[in-house]
C-alpha cells in the first residue's frame, strides 16, 4: 500500500515538470525526499525526470534505499565528492533545466552545483500543494500519533509530583512514546511551569515543579514518519478565579475557531474568529502567535492558520479542503505570570473538521 501511494506521489510530481517547463526536479530536503521515496537518511537526494525518479544516497543508506526501489524509482549509489557526482550525473542525463528547492538548499550548495551544461531554476516549496492534502493513509498515521499522544498525556498526569523537574517530565514522555509504539518526539516537548508557561516556546529545563501553579505541556510524537501536536494547560493545586477566567477565554476561543472549520472557507477565517473574540474581551495583545498550522511529515507545514495584516492578505489564502490536517491552538500569555494554550489536531473529512483526541479541553486541577 505504501509503495502504491508513493508511486502516485511520484507521478503527480512529474506533472510539475510540464507545468514549470523543466527537464527535472532536484530535491535535497529530508521531508520531500522521504515523502516521495520513504527513505530516512541524513544524506539523500531525489531527482525526478519526466521518465522516472532517481534516489541518490551513499553507502550508509544504499541497502535501505534499494528496498524502496520500484520500476519508476531507481536507486543510485553516490561515490566520492557529492557535488562532483551530482553534476556528472545531471550531465549524463542530458538535462538542461533543473528545478531545485530554493527555500531549502543553502547558497553554497547551489553555487557548487552550477554548470555550463544545465541551468538551475529555483522553486519555493515545489511540493507544497501536493503535501497539503493528506491521503487516507497519511491521515491514519497521524490519527495513530494522536492516539499515542493521548495515552502519554494520561499517563504523565500520574507521574507529575512535587520535586520533579520539567526535564524529568519530558523524559517520561519520551519513554512512554517508545512504549506506545511511536518513533520518538515530533519536536522537543515543552514542559513549562508557572511563569515559564508565558513563553510560548519555552525550553524545558531543570527547574523543579514544586508547589502550586499552572503547568503547560506541549508535545507530539512521530508515527511512521508523521507528527502529532497537542497542548494542555493544567493547574497544580486549586486554580484562582483569575486563572480560571483566562482559561475559559482560551477554551471558548478554541471552539469559536473550530466553528469556522468548513470546506470552502479561507483558513484565515479560523484565525480571524479567535482574534475578534480576544479583541472583544480586551486580551488580543496577549495572543502572540498564529492560531495554528498544518502538519504531517514536518510539525509545521503549509498552510499557516493566520489571518495576517489585512493589507497583505491576498486572494492566495488557501481555502479549507478535504484532506487537510492542521492544529488549532489559541493561547494567552502574561509575561512574568503565566500562559494558557490549548491545542488539538483537526482533520478535514466529509466537509468538516474532525477531532480524534479524546482528552477534554476542560481545566484539570491536580
Amino acid at each position: 500500500m505504501q509503495g502504491e501511494e508513493r508511486l502516485k506521489r511520484l507521478e503527480k510530481t512529474k506533472s510539475l515538470l510540464f507545468e514549470k517547463d523543466l527537464d527535472a526536479l532536484f530535491l535535497a530536503s529530508y521531508p520531500n525526499v522521504f515523502y516521495l521515496s520513504g527513505l530516512r537518511a541524513s544524506l539523500a537526494y531525489l531527482l525526478v525526470t519526466k521518465e522516472k525518479g532517481f534516489l541518490i544516497t551513499d553507502s550508509r543508506y544504499f541497502e535501505r534505499a534499494k528496498a524502496l526501489a520500484h520500476p519508476s524509482l531507481e536507486c543510485v549509489l553516490l561515490l566520492g565528492d557529492p557535488y562532483k557526482f551530482l553534476k556528472n550525473f545531471f550531465t549524463s542525463l542530458s538535462l538542461k533545466k533543473i528545478g531545485f528547492e530554493k527555500d531549502k538548499i543553502p547558497c553554497e550548495f547551489k553555487e557548487r552545483l552550477r554548470s555550463k551544461f544545465y541551468r538551475l531554476i529555483g522553486l519555493s516549496q515545489p511540493l507544497r500543494d501536493l503535501r497539503m492534502l493528506k491521503t487516507p493513509l497519511e491521515r491514519e498515521w497521524i490519527k495513530e500519533a494522536v492516539k499515542i499522544t493521548d495515552k502519554i498525556y494520561q499517563d504523565v498526569l500520574h507521574f507529575i509530583d512535587s520535586g520533579k523537574s520539567e526535564l524529568e517530565v519530558r523524559g517520561k514522555m519520551i519513554e512512554l512514546s517508545f512504549k506506545y509504539g511511536a518513533e520518538g518526539e515530533a519536536f522537543p516537548s515543552i514542559v513549562a511551569f508557572r511563569e515559564a508557561s508565558a513563553i510560548p516556546h519555552w525550553e524545558s529545563s531543570k527547574r523543579k515543579i514544586e508547589g502550586k501553579g499552572p503547568l503547560l505541556i506541549d508535545m507530539g510524537v512521530l508515527y511512521n514518519g508523521y507528527c502529532s501536536d497537542f497542548t494542555r494547560t493544567l493547574y497544580l493545586g486549586k486554580a484562582p478565579s483569575e486563572f480560571k477566567r483566562i482559561y475559559s477565554l482560551v477554551k471558548t476561543a478554541w471552539f469559536k475557531a473550530f466553528e469556522k472549520v468548513k470546506v470552502g472557507l479561507p483558513v484565515s477565517e479560523i484565525d480571524k474568529a479567535v482574534r475578534e473574540y480576544f479583541q472583544e474581551k480586551g486580551v488580543l495583545s496577549n495572543f502572540t502567535h498564529s492560531t495554528g498550522h498544518s502538519l504531517g511529515i514536518e510539525i509545521h507545514e503549509y498552510p499557516r492558520i493566520y489571518s495576517g495584516n489585512k493589507k497583505k492578505l491576498s486572494l492566495a489564502t488557501p481555502l479549507i479542503e478535504e484532506g487537510m490536517v492542521f492544529t488549532i491552538e489559541p493561547g494567552l500569555y502574561f509575561p512574568g505570570k503565566y500562559g494558557v494554550r490549548l491545542e488539538n489536531v483537526v482533520f478535514i473529512e466529509k466537509g468538516e473538521g474532525k477531532i480524534y483526541s479524546e482528552i477534554s479541553l476542560d481545566l484539570i486541577e491536580l
